[in-house]
């Protein structure tokens, strides 16, 4: 079956899916378009079972749009001791990419979740969020729904997810073994002491959640930045050495840290910090 057809076969399943939805037209469609339309259709999807149908159409489909975009192994992403012979402290155990973290056959990702811990329903929105619950699969929202409705049960009808929790989830159709959702802090004015602490929380919690659950290696996007507004110097400044702090004490149960990049930008501050 090629790319067309799988993507024909989904939409349709999709659309049937949806309450709203059912009645979209998507004859004369070109093949991005029909791609918006199955991405906007999974992102505004409530959480809920997949039938069995829809669950297999749509794995088929990610799987091809992975084969597509390329896998990226451990062994394809340089240190930066070997990447620009940095003489940073634990250099031969720190990697800097710039790319799409989706790609990435690691231990685990960190997604920058929002407190709902149910991904962005925004459709096609470009934060990491999104792209993340886009690539794994719609049975990503459902089980941060299931941990969500549980810890309900526990703390309250009201409950939402704290700043700087890691929670460790499958990663379903994405390359990388595990996920791991974490909220940053949200930065409305004046950058605080408590904000910056809040994101150090992020990274050690991360890690510690890695050290639990004996996860070797694990990629960091750049956690509250962006959409979140804190100042992307000073998020890597505390990026780096809140995880240099945890290799100091755990260095022989980590293999590799990833700091991933998108923008040109972060590239350049986590190049001077690390050098």
């Amino acid at each position: 079956m090629n790319g067309t057809k799988k993507a024909d076969l989904f939409l349709k399943e999709l659309k049937a899916d949806s309450a709203e939805y059912k009645g979209l037209e998507i004859s004369g469609l070109s093949l991005g378009e029909k791609k918006n339309a199955i991405r906007s259709l999974m992102n505004i999807r409530m959480p809920g079972e997949l039938s069995g149908v829809l669950e297999d159409l749509q794995n088929e489909y990610l799987q091809e749009e992975l084969e597509a975009k390329g896998v990226v192994t451990l062994a394809d992403i340089p240190t930066i001791k070997e990447q620009f012979s940095s003489k940073a402290p634990y250099a031969e155990k720190i990697s800097l990419w710039q790319g799409d973290i989706t790609r990435l056959e690691v231990g685990a990702i960190v997604n920058a979740a929002n407190s709902q811990m149910l991904g962005c329903f925004v459709p096609c929105h470009r934060c990491i969020d999104n792209a993340i619950h886009s690539a794994a699969g719609m049975q990503l929202r459902e089980e941060c729904n299931r941990i969500m409705k549980h810890r309900r049960l526990r703390y309250g009808k009201s409950y939402e997810e704290p700043t700087g929790t890691a929670t460790l989830t499958q990663s379903y159709n994405l390359p990388c073994d595990h996920v791991i959702h974490t909220v940053g802090p949200i930065v409305y004015g004046q950058l605080t002491d408590a904000l910056c602490q809040d994101l150090r929380n992020c990274y050690e919690n991360v890690m510690n959640c890695c050290l639990e659950h004996d996860i070797k290696s694990v990629a960091f996007c750049c956690i509250s930045t962006g959409e979140f507004h804190f100042p992307n110097d000073r998020a890597a400044e505390i990026a780096v050495k809140t995880t240099i702090s945890f290799l100091e004490k755990y260095s022989d149960c980590m293999e590799r840290i990833i700091f991933n990049v998108f923008k040109d930008n972060d590239r350049n501050i986590y190049e001077r910090i690390l050098s």
